[in-house]
C-alpha cells in the first residue's frame, strides 16, 4: 500500500468496486448485457434538449433548477392523484437515490438488509458507507422469503422487484405481508416495474415506511441521461433532500426526463413491442428444454444446456464465451450458487435476439460428445 493510499480511511482501502457490464467501444457487438432498451428515446426528448440549448448553449452557464421541481410535479401527476411533488426526490439515476438511502438510513448499528441474488450494488453502496449488510437468501423457487424478511433487525430493507437478475416480479399481496411484518424502512427498486403485471405504488397511502425506486434507465430509453426518483412519505423525502447534493440533477437531464414522460403513448409501444419480444424468446427456450424463469421484466434469466443435455455452471460460462467470441454481450453471474448456471440477457430487438439463437445454436454443435 502506498503513502497515498495510507491517508484513506480504512474501510475504504478494503472497498470492491461495483462491476458494470462490458461497455464496448468498437462497433460489431450485439449488446445484450446492461438492460438497456433497445429502442430509441420519444423524438419529443431530442427536441426538447435542442430547445433548451439553443443556439449558443447560453444557457448551460445557470446551474439547474437545484430540487428538479418540474420534473418533481410532472412524476407526481403521472403517479396518480393521492401524490404530490412532496412524495417525490429525484436522483442522477436511481443509483444516487439508492446511496441517498444508504446515507440517510445505515451505520454499522444500523444494517441495511437485501435478498441474495440481487442488485450486486447495494452491499458495495453499504461498503462505501462503512456499513453493515445483512442478507435473506432466495432458493431455486424464487418464493418472497417473507418469515425471513419479518425476523430481519435491518433498518432499512431493499426488495428489487422484478428482481434482478431473475427478472421474477412479487406481487403486491406479498409485498403488502412483508410491509405489515417489518418495521423498518422498506425499499422495493421497481427499475423493471413498466415491464410487469403490477406495482407498488398504490401501497404508498396506508404505508409510511415505504419507498419506491424507479429509473429512467430502462423503459424510457434514458440511460444515458441518469435520472431516476423515488416515491415516499414526504416526511421521508425531506431526510433524503438533507443528504442530497444541491445539484445532482443536470439541467439537461431534468428536460430530457419531462420531454420523455410527456409521451407516455410512445412508451406504451415500446414496453409492449420489448415484452412481445421477451415473451418470443422464452418460449424458444423453453423448446429447448431450458429452465427460464417467467421474466417481468426486459432481461431473461436462462439455464443453458449442452447437447448432452448438461447444466451447471461450467455449462453456462463455456454458452457465455463462445458468445463473447462472436460478439454477443450477455452477462454471467458465478459468485452466487443459484445464478451461476444462468446467462442474463437483456431483450434486444427481434434481428439481436435472431443473432443470439444462431449463435446459441452454434455453441450447441461445439458441445456434442
Amino acid at each position: 500500500m502506498s503513502d497515498l493510499s495510507k491517508l484513506a480511511l480504512p474501510h475504504v482501502t478494503k472497498l470492491h468496486a461495483y462491476t458494470p457490464g462490458l461497455q464496448p467501444t468498437e462497433s460489431g457487438w450485439v449488446k445484450l448485457n446492461t438492460n438497456e432498451s433497445p429502442y430509441p428515446p420519444s423524438p419529443r426528448v431530442a427536441e426538447a434538449l435542442r430547445e433548451e440549448i439553443g443556439a449558443d448553449g447560453a444557457s448551460l452557464r445557470l446551474y439547474p433548477n437545484p430540487k428538479s421541481s418540474p420534473l418533481r410535479a410532472v412524476i407526481a401527476k403521472l403517479h396518480g392523484h393521492t401524490l404530490t411533488a412532496d412524495h417525490v426526490v429525484i436522483g442522477n439515476g436511481s443509483d444516487d437515490i439508492l446511496n441517498l438511502l444508504i446515507r440517510a438510513f445505515c451505520t454499522q448499528e444500523a444494517a441495511a438488509g437485501f435478498t441474495l441474488p440481487s442488485y450486486s450494488l447495494y452491499p458495495v453502496l453499504v461498503a462505501i458507507q462503512d456499513g453493515k449488510s445483512s442478507f435473506v437468501e432466495f432458493d431455486r423457487s424464487m418464493k418472497l422469503p417473507l418469515e425471513k424478511i419479518a425476523a430481519s433487525t435491518a433498518r432499512a430493507f431493499f426488495l428489487t422487484s422484478p428482481n434482478a437478475p431473475t427478472g421474477v416480479a412479487f406481487s403486491n399481496t406479498d409485498i403488502e405481508r412483508a410491509l405489515q411484518s417489518f418495521r423498518g424502512l422498506f425499499v422495493v427498486d421497481e427499475a423493471y416495474a413498466p415491464f410487469a403485471k403490477e406495482d407498488a405504488v398504490s401501497l404508498l397511502a396506508r404505508y409510511p415506511n415505504l419507498v419506491i425506486v424507479r429509473t429512467l434507465s430502462k423503459a424510457y430509453a434514458l440511460a444515458g441521461i441518469r435520472v431516476g426518483y423515488a416515491l415516499a412519505h414526504p416526511e421521508i423525502v425531506e431526510l433524503l433532500d438533507r443528504v442530497r447534493d444541491s445539484y445532482n440533477v443536470s439541467r439537461l437531464s431534468q428536460t430530457a426526463a419531462i420531454a420523455a414522460l410527456s409521451d407516455q403513448p410512445y412508451y406504451d409501444g415500446v414496453i409492449a413491442r420489448i415484452k412481445a419480444t421477451r415473451d418470443r424468446c422464452i418460449r424458444s427456450f423453453a423448446a429447448r428444454g431450458w429452465f427460464t424463469y417467467e421474466s417481468q421484466s426486459n432481461f431473461i434469466f436462462t439455464e443453458p444446456k449442452n447437447a448432452r443435455g448438461e447444466t451447471g455452471p461450467a455449462v453456462s460460462k463455456s454458452a457465455y464465451d463462445y458468445l463473447f467470441a462472436h460478439k454477443v454481450l450477455v452477462r454471467h453471474f458465478p459468485s452466487h450458487a443459484l445464478t451461476a448456471p444462468f446467462l442474463r440477457i437483456t431483450v434486444g430487438t427481434d434481428d439481436e435476439m435472431l443473432v443470439l439463437e444462431k449463435t446459441l445454436e452454434a455453441w450447441l454443435k461445439t458441445t456434442h460428445a
